[in-house]
């Protein structure tokens, strides 16, 4: 149920196992990943970063004077998506999978009602993979209506930048829209009830965020929430209130808002299965994937926390290799997860406070990028790379990285515990020169007091 990065993976892996798989999808292959989310925002952000780069090397000796046509970069992007999209259903295809265009809903234990433009069935099955996704939160009074306010689909859609953009939530989608829609030329402001940027992360990284986006023109307005809105004749006004009840009025062409996202979960009849939701919405897995019901399994989104495309995609291959009844487990350590702002963060593993919390004695290397060689030749030195280990053993428990391709460069560590490695393997491996994965081989080695570049 669900064709997004976790649904249309444990199809073909399914298939591959010998399984006959039916995969039912009401609205795009590829889920919101695909289509609304994660590439469609990825092209739109190189965009903006290469208009952003064109007009500002004047220190480098470099001129220029461009145009963006951000509709024909949506045309683009589009394109990008329907490329992807495509190669999902043939890959699918390609692997014995029945494809249905429709929605499905539990009838009891083992049938299915598959409702089409055709009309309706029941489909009969020994296993179930549910595998739904998420939906966008919608802020009370700021429903999205596609013109004044706007979600993030709404936003990837657009045919022209709007010259004030008033953005509700400074979590990882509103920092990186409200960055690319800033180097696209476009006024924003953004409205937080917390008090920085990327309040899931530390201060450290969330400073880094928030210095380069106000060095893009972004303005912050922390400790306040978006109350009410009413249309004007040139857009929108907004009314914020803080925590004492002082109001503002901030006017914009459109409100962008993101407060983040929900499982939806809702949708398939869970109740008919006897499967309970817990109290944010998400279906209780177990290391398979499966839930209270022996025979259903639930992967990505409607799993639970962190919603990741790659970790529905590790979900739904275990899912579908536990069907078939093959050794299987999830393993939630090696999970690395990335935020596409400028820079780029990507964590995984655990952090200094979250490994003392798990009874380690935690041993933290730092390495800032301003002692990089490769990020001076880039300009890119605002960050560092953080590696935790373990004192006693020096096996390495997690990282953090703040960089350009931050999302690239934890793919080392995400290895690293995979394989159990320890500090040495990480400070000891040779890396290119010059080059921003250095800065994990600096970051080990200083956790072993060894670094040759920082102290």
């Amino acid at each position: 149920m669900g064709a997004g990065p976790g649904g249309y993976v444990a199809a073909i892996r399914a298939a591959q196992l010998g399984l006959e798989v039916t995969l039912v999808e009401k609205d795009a292959y590829g889920g919101t990943c695909l289509n609304d989310g994660c590439i469609p925002s990825k092209a739109l952000i190189h965009g903006a970063d290469v208009a952003h780069e064109a007009t500002s090397a004047e220190h480098l000796g470099i001129s220029a004077e461009i145009s963006v046509d951000v509709d024909r970069l949506t045309d683009w992007k589009d394109g990008v998506v329907d490329q992807l999209t495509g190669g999902v259903e043939s890959l699918c295809r390609a692997a014995g999978v029945t494809l249905v265009d429709g929605h499905a809903a539990f009838v009891d234990d083992h049938r299915a009602r598959i409702s089409t433009d055709d009309g309706e069935a029941t489909l009969s099955f020994e296993y179930a993979i549910v595998a739904t996704g998420s939906r966008p939160i919608e802020i009370p009074g700021f429903e999205p209506d596609g013109e004044r306010i706007l979600d993030s689909s709404d936003a990837l859609e657009l045919s022209d930048a709007p010259d004030r953009l008033l953005v509700v939530g400074a979590g990882y989608i509103g920092m990186e829209l409200s960055t690319a829609f800033a180097k696209l030329g476009t006024d924003v402001t953004v409205v937080e009830m917390f008090d920085d940027v990327l309040p899931m992360y530390d201060d450290e990284i969330s400073r880094v965020v928030r210095e380069r986006a106000v060095e893009y023109g972004v303005e912050f307005r922390f400790g306040e929430r978006a109350a009410d809105w009413e249309s004007t004749e040139g857009g929108v006004r907004v009314t914020t209130e803080d925590e004492d009840g002082t109001t503002a009025e901030l006017t914009a062409d459109a409100v962008l808002a993101v407060a983040g996202r929900e499982p939806a979960t809702d949708t398939v009849n869970l109740e008919a299965v006897g499967i309970d939701r817990d109290e944010n919405g998400f279906v209780p897995t177990d290391a398979q994937g499966r839930t209270s019901r022996d025979h259903v399994f639930a992967v990505g989104d409607v799993a639970g926390e962190p919603m990741l495309a790659h970790k529905a995609s590790h979900e739904g291959e275990v899912a579908a290799a536990a069907i078939a009844g093959q050794p299987a487990a999830l393993d939630r350590e090696a999970t690395p997860a990335a935020v596409f702002t400028d820079p780029e963060v990507a964590t995984v593993g655990l952090t200094r406070e979250s490994a003392a919390e798990s009874g380690y004695d935690p041993v933290v290397g730092r390495m800032p990028l301003q002692a990089n060689g490769r990020a001076l030749t880039v300009e890119a030195t605002d960050g560092f790379v953080r590696v935790v280990a373990d004192a006693a053993t020096e096996r390495v428990l997690g990282a953090q990285i703040v960089a350009p391709n931050a999302s690239e460069l934890i793919g080392e560590v995400a290895l690293a515990l995979e394989a159990d490695a320890d500090l040495s393997m990480l400070a000891e491996t040779v890396h290119t020169h010059p080059t921003l994965s250095e800065a994990i081989m600096e970051a080990a080695a200083d956790a072993r007091d060894e670094a040759i570049h920082t102290n």
